[in-house]
Order: structure tokens, then C-alpha cells, then sequence
């Protein structure tokens, strides 16, 4: 079998920017709800998919807002794609999918841990991430046992795919990132450091605490080695931090067991209450299996 993992956050925000708004029975705007169940129902077509877990930022801040001022927040993103949330969670569980809603941890942190549990399961021949976030690219196996995918590209992103991208190991995608900074996730990394130069010294050292303090000794050839360097020696502790911010977490609470996220099918009574809420008979036809 095959265990899939569902950046659900990751598509909400896809299906808000790339479908037509939409508003329910009250109202109130759930476009990105509607484009989410019918990109959900759409993957569940595949009968390689049987086993689900979605993953969402039931808030977007987390324990990393508490690390670094200056790490991602709500603010900016549009009011009617925050208020649908929630919406999105009950839309899924109404799909009788397993969702984990995260607080204290970002949703890449619980398929992080999901996809670290299951890998070696009995009976599982590999675990597939459902994402394109570059975060996610240190979860990915060497011996393919976890890769992820882009499903809008159609791009499977194995540790080849990672190391063309990156220049670097899977393992090494937060210390990339330590030096590169992230935009998305609102950390700069270090003055001076772009992607050539990260990915050149780490994929020779591998990670921060390995890079000598010494220029001499990196082997490296960078014109502006010497700059880099002494930046490094300046910030070590600054880019330990965003290190620390881009190392997905392994150890997020998840309950279910790997039984537990068969997918069995729809609920019929859950999803028909859903499709009158979202005012869209045409899901109906698109269920590929009801549970009952």
C-alpha cells in the first residue's frame, strides 16, 4: 500500500487563488472549500489512494511565531479565505477522511511526523506527501520509501528531484534554507547568501556545524568565500535559529493508527449535508465510493 499525506492548507489556499469565488446557503464566501472537496474527490479517484491523511493550520500562528518575532502571521491574507478554515476541516472529515488540525504545530510538521512513522510500517511500500513546499523536501527517502509530489505540476519530487532543485541532500533543506532565508515563512536568512552559495558549501559539508570557520579549509570555489565566511562566523547563532525554525518536528501527538486512515468511502449523510451547505449537487456525481 501506498499512504498519502495531504497538504490540505497548501490546497485551500491553491483552490482560493484558482477557482471562481463561490458562496454557501448563508452567504458566506466558500469558494476555496468547494475547489478543496472537488480536488480532494478528484484524488481519491485513484485507486492507488487508499490510505488519507490531511494535515491543516487550524491557525497559522505556532510555536515558531514564539522562537522569532518575525515568522509568518495572518496578517495579510484575505478575510474570506481565513474564515474557511474550518470549513475546510469539516469538509474534509464530511469526505470521511482523517484530518489533523494544528495548533501548537503547522500542518507540515504533523505530515512530517505522519510520514517518519509510516514509512517503515509492515505492509507499506512507500509514503507520498502531497505538496510542493520546499520545506517539506527534507522528509524525502533516499530509498524512496517517502517522496513527495506537485500534484498541480504532475512532478514527483524523489531525492534526485531534490538535489537538481537544491544542489543539496534532502537532510540538508534546513540549513539551506537557515542561509537562504525563506520569504514565505518570514525569515532572511544571512546577508550575502543565495542559493549557488548555500548549495555549493553544504552539499560539502552537509550542514551548518560541519562548514569550518576558516575559509581555507571549505574547498569550495566561491569568489566572495571569504564575505561568506565571515558572515557565517558573525551569525552562526542567527542562522542556527532559522535552522531550527525550517526543521519540521517529528513528534506531533497524531493518534490515529495506520488502519485508521483507510479510506472507506463518503458518508452519505455527512456528505449530503455538506453539498446542501456549499450548494453543490454536482459533488455528488464525483464520489467515487460511498461508505454506506
Amino acid at each position: 500500500m501506498q499512504v498519502h499525506l495531504l497538504d490540505a492548507t497548501y490546497e485551500l489556499f491553491r483552490a482560493h487563488f484558482g477557482r471562481p469565488p463561490a458562496i454557501d446557503v448563508q452567504g458566506r464566501p466558500v469558494g476555496a472549500t468547494l475547489g478543496l472537496v472537488e480536488s480532494v474527490l478528484g484524488l481519491l479517484r485513484d485507486p492507488a489512494v487508499t490510505h488519507v491523511g490531511c494535515a491543516t493550520d487550524h491557525v497559522i500562528r505556532s510555536w515558531r511565531n514564539e522562537r522569532y518575532e518575525g515568522y509568518k502571521t495572518e496578517a495579510g491574507m484575505p478575510a474570506e479565505l481565513l474564515a474557511q478554515f474550518e470549513r475546510a476541516e469539516s469538509a474534509l472529515r464530511a469526505l470521511g477522511l482523517v484530518v489533523w488540525p494544528m495548533t501548537e504545530y503547522e500542518a507540515d510538521d504533523a505530515l512530517a511526523t505522519a510520514a517518519a512513522r509510516w514509512a517503515d510500517a509492515p505492509g507499506v511500500e512507500r509514503v507520498v506527501i502531497l505538496s510542493p513546499d520546499k520545506d517539506l523536501a527534507q522528509c524525502v527517502r533516499a530509498d524512496g520509501r517517502v517522496i513527495a509530489f506537485d500534484r498541480r505540476r504532475q512532478r514527483t519530487i524523489d531525492a534526485d528531484a531534490v538535489r537538481s532543485r537544491f544542489g543539496v541532500e534532502p537532510e540538508s533543506i534546513p540549513d539551506w534554507l537557515a542561509l537562504v532565508g525563506d520569504a514565505a515563512d518570514g525569515f532572511p536568512g544571512l546577508r550575502g547568501w543565495g542559493e549557488r552559495s548555500a548549495s555549493a558549501v553544504l552539499a560539502r559539508f552537509g550542514h551548518l556545524e560541519a562548514i569550518p570557520a576558516d575559509v581555507r579549509d571549505w574547498g569550495v570555489p566561491l569568489r566572495n568565500a571569504g564575505t561568506l565566511a565571515a558572515t557565517l562566523r558573525a551569525g552562526r547563532a542567527e542562522a542556527e535559529l532559522y535552522r531550527d525554525l525550517a526543521t519540521l518536528r517529528l513528534d506531533v501527538p497524531l493518534s490515529e493508527t495506520l488502519e485508521a486512515l483507510t479510506w472507506r468511502g463518503a458518508p452519505r449523510g455527512e456528505f449530503a449535508g455538506l453539498v446542501e451547505e456549499l450548494r453543490a449537487p454536482h459533488l455528488a456525481a464525483r464520489v467515487p465510493r460511498w461508505a454506506d
